[in-house]
């Protein structure tokens, strides 16, 4: 491939990144916000645990870390900081007594739900407007690209 054929599907890629650039610090914006919902003083990467916990129910810290793609210290921090504030509880498993698993407390899961349901309203309000062959593209794109 030459360079002139090359250079108009690097400009398309730069405008993914661009775009992706935004998206993603729109994202950050969002989860400081579902945080604050939750408690005032709740770390982005501490809601992040929450709501994989209110959606995955409880869960060693250690497949947390992994599913969160989050250094197993960072994530340790993270719960003791969840536990001291009452937002979730930490036993040993009873299978295997070195893993520690985590459970989301009924009122950080209400506080979660709350937080996630006025925003994801206004985001599926959004993609009614949009056509269904373009939420199912949009869908197998974003798919793609997660491979």
């Amino acid at each position: 491939m030459n360079s002139t054929a090359i250079a108009p599907i690097d400009s398309a890629i730069a405008d993914v990144e661009d775009a992706m650039a935004v998206l993603f610090t729109r994202a950050g914006a969002t989860w400081r916000d579902f945080a604050a919902c939750v408690h005032p003083e709740l770390q982005p990467a501490g809601y992040k645990i929450l709501s994989a916990l209110v959606r995955l129910g409880p869960t060693s810290s250690g497949a947390l870390a992994d599913l969160l793609f989050t250094d197993k210290s960072v994530m340790s921090r993270q719960v003791r900081w969840l536990q001291a504030n009452g937002l979730v509880e930490s036993h040993q498993d009873p299978g295997d007594g070195r893993v520690r698993v985590v459970a989301v407390t009924t009122d950080a899961c209400s506080r979660v739900e709350h937080a996630r349901s006025d925003n994801m309203e206004m985001f599926r309000d959004q993609l009614r407007q949009w056509p269904r062959e373009d939420l199912s593209r949009f869908a197998d794109m974003i798919e793609r690209l997660g491979e």
